[in-house]
């Protein structure tokens, strides 16, 4: 793995998805059924 990359099925929960902290505000971050991602505020 190179540095500054990770696997997204490590950072999804079973779900697919992730809550991120930035700057005091949070960010979801999640599978679409189409395999896409998508961060939204």
């Amino acid at each position: 793995m190179r540095q500054g990359r990770i696997a997204s099925e490590q950072l999804l929960d079973p779900r697919g998805v992730l809550i991120i902290e930035h700057r005091g505000r949070e960010y979801q971050l999640r599978e679409t059924r189409n395999g896409k991602l998508i961060l939204t505020s």
